[in-house]
């Protein structure tokens, strides 16, 4: 029986339709919000969790964006869950503090540079629920893509 490892995280959006992201002090590219799944937490307490701790902040998190199956041959499997944040008001965006201990800083980011601030799996993941978003239907992905239909 496999025993992925799970994380949880979330996608916050500006006006401008710019998603949040933090520059993590442990990481060399740019990440969102959130972190794995502790025991006896659902992925969705986890992301709200993750949020609190790393933004300070406390938005109520919205529907599944998407579900990535990742597995890492040096990590083993894991399975990531993304949310929808929705769009952050002006004022809960300045009620930002990034955790110092593990946030460098944070940035809203086009959709269209999201890939030249992160890693390409992850890239694809953040594309992947944003389009997800916006047709308003979930999707289930295998390192940040669609499988393909000879996969299935």
């Amino acid at each position: 029986m496999a025993h992925p490892r799970m994380a949880a995280g979330a996608l916050f959006f500006d006006a401008g339709g710019r998603v949040l992201m933090v520059e993590p002090t442990y990481k060399d590219y740019w990440d969102i919000p959130g972190g794995y799944v502790e025991t006896g937490e659902s992925p969705l307490q986890a992301a709200s969790r993750e949020v609190q701790e790393e933004l300070g902040i406390t938005p109520k998190l919205g529907r599944l964006l998407a579900v990535d199956w990742a597995p890492n041959a040096a990590e083993g499997d894991k399975v990531l869950y993304l949310f929808d944040g929705g769009q952050l008001d002006p004022e809960t965006v300045e009620g930002i503090r990034p955790q110092a201990e593990e946030l460098k800083g944070i940035r809203f980011v086009a959709p269209s540079e999201v890939a030249d601030r992160t890693i390409p799996r992850l890239a694809r993941r953040i594309l992947a629920a944003i389009e997800a978003r916006a047709e308003n239907a979930p999707v289930y992905l295998e390192h940040g893509q669609a499988p393909s239909p000879a996969a299935a």
